[in-house]
């Protein structure tokens, strides 16, 4: 038995909102402890807050986010990374003109059971 897999064609998540995520691994893989997903957010993107049943790992590959995290409002860009623990309440934006790529790691993996997002 091989003791690796390898990704060739991630899950895209479908949205409404013009993000793109594909999903490489998670649970549209079988793999709940953790899932890792390349993501882009187009200018004037935004989600409602939410506080996450998990740690999210976010790093910046291109363009900038904004966060706001239980008050605090923090900018990343490319280069740099964030660690979001579990139960903080959280929005994610991109109020910039160029999109943002990013690399983001859910431990353990995402879901809409777990995300806790509210009601814009």
């Amino acid at each position: 038995m091989k003791k690796y897999r390898v990704q060739a064609r991630p899950f895209v998540v479908p949205t409404t909102d013009g993000k793109l995520i594909e999903e490489h691994w998670g649970n549209s893989t079988r793999t709940s402890d953790i899932s890792i997903a390349h993501m882009v957010a187009p200018p004037d993107w935004s989600e409602p807050h939410q506080t996450p049943e998990f740690d999210e790992f976010t790093i910046i590959l291109s363009g900038k986010k904004h966060f706001e995290i239980d008050g605090d409002s923090v900018i990343l860009e490319k280069g740099q990374s964030i660690l979001i623990e579990k139960g903080a309440r959280v929005r994610y934006s991109n109020p910039f003109y160029e999109p943002c790529e990013y690399i983001a790691i859910c431990l353990p993996a995402f879901s809409m059971e777990l995300v806790n997002r509210e009601s814009e």
